[in-house]
């Protein structure tokens, strides 16, 4: 079981847009605290066709779901919105180095 909700609607990426961003080699993060009352963490995953065909964004998206449910949970903000959006290198980087960057990602943005 995910320790998160999906963002589904473009409204809710734009207004997360605006948020605290961080950028590793493979991902950029992107927290916006939503300043409502539910504690709910909210996550969406964005990778443009740049990044290659449908095969390669499809198997990023399912890396980062991978890293989200790992670490969300835990090291994730309560009541913001949590967004990966994917960078050409992310698909050839080793998981464990992806791994590294989520945590120091979320120190950074949700300490």
């Amino acid at each position: 079981m995910r320790g998160y909700s999906v963002i589904k609607k473009r409204s809710e990426f734009l207004a997360a847009n605006r948020g605290k961003r961080y950028a590793t080699p493979g991902f950029v993060l992107l927290v916006r605290d939503r300043r409502d009352d539910s504690p709910a963490i909210r996550l969406g995953i964005t990778i443009t066709k740049k990044v290659g065909n449908a095969v390669i964004r499809n198997r990023m998206r399912r890396r980062f779901r991978a890293l989200a449910q790992e670490m969300l949970a835990d090291k994730g903000k309560a009541g913001a919105d949590h967004i990966l959006i994917g960078r050409d290198s992310g698909i050839e980087r080793d998981f464990d180095a992806l791994r590294a960057d989520m945590v120091e990602a979320l120190g950074k943005l949700c300490a």
